[in-house]
C-alpha cells in the first residue's frame, strides 16, 4: 500500500464525545515505538516470487529509512515497504493524529466489525470500524486511489498492546468503485529490548495478470 498524506480541512459536523472514546481506546491500545525509540539496523532479505535479494536495512525514524540491495527496483520496492511499516509503528499523540478531528458513531452497532467511525475534515473521506479496543477496518478515498483495510488478525505484545499481524487491502476505483487490485499482508515481529520490531512481511497481490508473491526477512537485528 504507498503512503499517502492527509490533510485537515474545514467541516461544521459537532464532534461526538463517544466516537471520540471509542477511537481514543483503540489507539491508545495499538502497539507502536517507544518515544525514544532511535532506530535500528537489520540484515534484510527480498524473495520476489521465489528470487532472493539479500542486503541490509537501516530505520531511524518514519521518514528516515535507508536499504542497501543490489537490484535497485527490489530496493526501492523495499524502501516503500519498509517505510510504510516505520510510518505505522512511528509514536505520536492521538491529538495529532485522528484525534485533531471531528469524529461521529454510526448507528450500526451490531456490524461485525464494529460502528461506523466517521473522520471529518481530513480530505479523504475516512471512516473506520472499531471493536474490541482494536481498529478492524480502515476507508479511505482520494481522486486517483481509493481503498478499504481489513485487520484480520493482531497479537498481543509484552506491552498489553495490539499488533496487526494479517490484513488484507482492497484497492477500487473511486470514480465507479470497480475492484482493481487485491493484497494481502502477513506480518511477523521480534522482541528486541522494550521495542517489537519487523521479522517478516509477506505481500501476496495481483499484478500484472498474476498473482505475485514477495517476502521480506530481517535477521540480526541491532537497536541504534
Amino acid at each position: 500500500m504507498e503512503m499517502y498524506k492527509r490533510e485537515e480541512g474545514k467541516t461544521d459536523i459537532q464532534d461526538d464525545p463517544k466516537a471520540r472514546a471509542l477511537l481514543k481506546r483503540a489507539f491508545e491500545k495499538t502497539s507502536r515505538w517507544q518515544p525514544d525509540f532511535k532506530g535500528f539496523t537489520a540484515d534484510l532479505t527480498v524473495n520476489v516470487n521465489g528470487k532472493e535479494t539479500r542486503g541490509s536495512v537501516t530505520v531511524k525514524g518514519p521518514r528516515d529509512v535507508s536499504v542497501s540491495l543490489p537490484d535497485p527496483d527490489v530496493q526501492k520496492w523495499a524502501e516503500g515497504q519498509i517505510g510504510m511499516i516505520a510510518v505505522h509503528r512511528a509514536p505520536r499523540k492521538f491529538e495529532e493524529a485522528d484525534g485533531k478531528y471531528a469524529l461521529t458513531l454510526g448507528e450500526d452497532r451490531d456490524h461485525p466489525l464494529g460502528p461506523k467511525l466517521t473522520i471529518h475534515g481530513d480530505g479523504m473521506h475516512s471512516y473506520y470500524r472499531v471493536k474490541g479496543d482494536r481498529i478492524t477496518q480502515i476507508n479511505r478515498k482520494m481522486p486517483h486511489m481509493a481503498f478499504t483495510i481489513n485487520v484480520e488478525d493482531s497479537a498481543l505484545t509484552q506491552d498489553n498492546k495490539f499488533l496487526t499481524t494479517r490484513y488484507t487491502v482492497y484497492y477500487y476505483n473511486p470514480k465507479d468503485s470497480q475492484l482493481t487490485n487485491v493484497e494481502s499482508f502477513t506480518d511477523t515481529h521480534t522482541r528486541i529490548g522494550s521495542s517489537d520490531l519487523p521479522a517478516g512481511r509477506q505481500i501476496i497481490t495481483y499484478d500484472n495478470g498474476e498473482v505475485a508473491v514477495r517476502s521480506l526477512s530481517f535477521t540480526n537485528h541491532k537497536m541504534l
